[in-house]
């Protein structure tokens, strides 16, 4: 029996070990075959894409990959090794890293020290390591650079405005992609780019060439015997991709040792020097060359890459005629997006004021930003996101032509597991700190300034309300503090440096915003902290002692029109303004009265807690030196009404208990109401100076008297004295229209 047993139990051994094994397996092969599947459509999405047909020439580009814009080959900007929560969603994780950012960003802002929000929200994205995969063309860590580069975070561009500024950025940020590209064609083909040592940034744009031209021969640079057959002139290929690249020396130096290009050099030259903003004179000269190159046509046997010779005349010359024109007569000229954008923003003008005339004259009508604009937005968004296949595209075309606002309006209507309504929100901010969405509005959009502000304060101030109604007050506070900042002007709006609008605008929404927080369960422990009012978080928003007390007194009065009493008092104590606080505290202690006059069962208990609040109040108010003479009279006026009502609750303990003589005997000796049988039957308005809240507990008091009277025995005429004076009191109180039941009450006892 031992030995079946045992070997029954080796069988279940065996069995066990080979169920794991071939589970294994299978495991083992479902993740080659994930690799695999992931592996071809990365090479798919590197292939060239096909022509649409579409009308226009946009539908001839296509956008480069997005391996040049993998973390492996970022900006130079370090990646923090922070890598993603297994158990988060992208959502969350994306959340947690940038509102880490937003708290630095108003800690910077708040004791005025430098700060570069787009740097580190960037920085932020990257080390969470979303986009390592490289399956769509753009990722949002492509946006993110794109963004750093607008805002020109550690570059400054001088003598220009702030629009150019931003169209510079755009130009320079697609030059850093064309860089990344050209490294990943040379390192392709190490052995046809015969880079060797050299670093040297023309060195790179002649190894690039080697591999682009390779079927054209020997090029001039390479050329060792030049009573061979001629060489190659790359003048012209290696200027443009000197340009295209960002090497603005390097272009100026070939053009200036060449001499293809020597009439050219000065005109480059002007155009690097005024980033593009040349004299009429220079683009008219461009003009001219270019109209030359256009009537000579692209002849049979001429090489095609003559062209960059005409792409670089029309840059200087910034024609829209020649522009537009140069784009029809040949069609094919740009492979990508890119290149297209790229020459369309380093041809583009501003149309000034000083030169207009010169230029009608002449009829050199300048590109505009919104030319380029207006050719875009000629295609849906569907056309540019391939159906949604690749949905970053749309917007990242917008905020390279400087529709920010467009894009950022897309990408929070773009909710999903992907979480691009997040980033909406963080490049809001960023942009908003940067003062640049009012010039972001883009073409055909009617808005203002504060339109365009407004705009990125509802969307910050939404997603910051998410953070409210979950409770978490202290992230709620700090994006509501940049919703703020947004109407403000942005980084202007915390040094007070905005116009008087945007100030006024800011302090407005700040206040509506803070008022928000204040009003929920913990916020003013957050705002005021443990004590006082300047412990709290609101010292950072309102630095001026004498603005938050008025904000407070603001929010106070709020908190009471909303039947916050708790909350007013709460407040006033912490603004000293102890008379208003023992006010809020007798309106809601005569509610109180009134409602145990009435038998409701929390009556009793809420007074008694009124009681004491209005009793610590007293006390704080004893040993503060915030409190005037003036105040003081004020809350000894109010003490008085709170010992009122602390007399009538007890009246009504009395009586609820049995005890109605004495009931009847505090109830007499009440100064307020005249009731002492001894006093003269003098006419007296008992409620000239009595509080409204006094007022308010005095039907049911009487009514409470005259019942105990039902229960007391008459022996010297006192009840029947005291009768009488209520009598009086009610029918010269008539106009008061007191409950129907006094009256009768009365009647009955007459």
């Amino acid at each position: 029996m031992a030995i079946v047993s045992s070997i029954q139990g080796a069988q279940k051994d065996n069995l066990k070990s080979f169920n794991n094994y071939m589970m294994q397996v299978l495991e083992d092969d479902w993740q080659k075959e994930k690799r695999d599947f992931l592996q071809s459509l990365s090479r798919l999405s590197t292939l060239p894409k096909r022509n649409t047909n579409l009308a226009g020439g946009l539908s001839r580009y296509t956008l480069m990959p997005s391996s040049a814009s993998s973390p492996q080959a970022s900006s130079g900007l370090p990646a923090a090794e922070v890598m993603p929560i297994p158990n988060k969603t992208i959502i969350d994780s994306k959340s947690s890293v940038y509102a880490g950012v937003v708290k630095d960003l108003n800690d910077a802002r708040g004791r005025s020290l430098p700060f570069s929000p787009a740097t580190a929200f960037r920085a932020a994205y990257e080390s969470l390591s979303l986009d390592a995969t490289g399956l769509k063309s753009v990722t949002m860590q492509k946006v993110w650079h794109l963004i750093q580069a607008l805002v020109g975070e550690g570059s400054t561009h001088r003598n220009v405005s702030r629009k150019m500024s931003l169209v510079v950025g755009a130009r320079r940020h697609l030059e850093w992609g064309h860089e990344k590209y050209i490294i990943e064609t040379i390192n392709s083909q190490p052995a046809l780019a015969a880079l060797g040592g050299s670093v040297g940034n023309l060195q790179k744009i002649r190894a690039f060439l080697r591999v682009r031209l390779r079927d054209h021969g020997v090029l001039d640079f390479d050329a060792s015997d030049l009573r061979r057959q001629p060489p190659v002139d790359t003048t012209w290929q290696q200027i443009y991709f000197c340009l295209r690249t960002g090497y603005y020396d390097e272009a100026r130096q070939v053009a200036q040792s060449s001499r293809a290009a020597y009439n050219f050099a000065p005109l480059l030259a002007e155009w690097i020097t005024t980033n593009g903003a040349v004299s009429s004179e220079t683009a008219l000269t461009a003009s001219e060359e270019c109209e030359k190159m256009l009537r000579m046509g692209d002849r049979p046997g001429r090489p095609g890459y003559d062209r960059k010779k005409l792409l670089l005349y029309a840059i200087i010359c910034g024609c829209r005629r020649q522009i537009d024109r140069l784009l029809k007569d040949l069609p094919t000229l740009f492979n990508t997006i890119e290149d297209f954008l790229w020459f369309k923003l380093s041809a583009l003008r501003e149309y000034s004021s000083a030169s207009s005339s010169n230029v009608a004259n002449e009829g050199l009508v300048p590109y505009m930003l919104e030319d380029l604009q207006n050719y875009l937005n000629k295609f849906e968004p569907s056309y540019y996101t391939k159906s949604g296949k690749d949905p970053l595209v749309y917007p990242y075309i917008l905020l390279l032509s400087i529709q920010s606002l467009p894009a950022i309006l897309y990408l929070s209507k773009e909710v999903g597991e992907e979480g691009y309504h997040v980033d909406a929100v963080h490049i809001s901010i960023t942009l908003a700190d940067h003062g640049i969405l009012p010039e972001g509005v883009g073409s055909g959009q009617k808005m203002g300034v504060m339109d365009a502000c407004a705009e990125a304060d509802s969307i910050i101030r939404q997603y910051g309300s998410i953070y409210l109604r979950n409770g978490n007050l202290d992230l709620a506070l700090e994006y509501y503090a940049q919703a703020a900042a947004a109407m403000g002007g942005g980084e202007v709006s915390w040094i007070g440096q905005g116009n008087a609008d945007q100030q006024r605008q800011r302090s407005s929404m700040l206040k509506q915003l803070l008022t928000e927080i204040l009003l929920r369960d913990g916020g003013i422990q957050l705002l005021l902290g443990p004590s006082g009012m300047g412990e709290g978080e609101l010292k950072k928003y309102m630095m001026d002692w004498r603005s938050r007390q008025q904000f407070l007194l603001e929010a106070a009065h709020r908190c009471q029109e909303a039947g916050l009493y708790d909350k007013s008092v709460e407040i006033h104590k912490r603004v000293g303004a102890f008379a208003m606080a023992l006010q809020t505290v007798n309106k809601c202690l005569s509610d109180a009265v009134c409602a145990l006059a009435h038998n409701m069962l929390d009556g009793e208990s809420r007074a008694v807690a009124l009681i004491q609040s209005g009793n610590e109040i007293l006390e704080t108010a004893r040993y503060s030196s915030e409190a005037s003479v003036q105040d003081k009279d004020l809350i000894s006026e109010q003490q008085i009404i709170l010992r009122q009502l602390e007399a009538i609750l007890h009246i009504y303990r009395l009586a609820r208990a049995g005890q109605t003589v004495d009931a009847l005997r505090e109830t007499i000796k009440l100064p307020c109401l005249h009731l002492d049988p001894q006093s003269s039957n003098v006419s007296v308005d008992v409620f000239r100076n009595l509080s409204p809240h006094v007022q308010a507990c005095v039907p049911d008091l009487l009514k409470v008297a005259l019942n105990c009277m039902d229960n007391v025995r008459d022996t010297d005429g006192t009840l029947r004295a005291v009768k009488s004076k209520i009598a009086n009191l009610v029918a010269s109180n008539m106009s008061r229209n007191w409950p129907q039941d006094l009256y009768q009450k009365v009647a009955q006892c007459i």
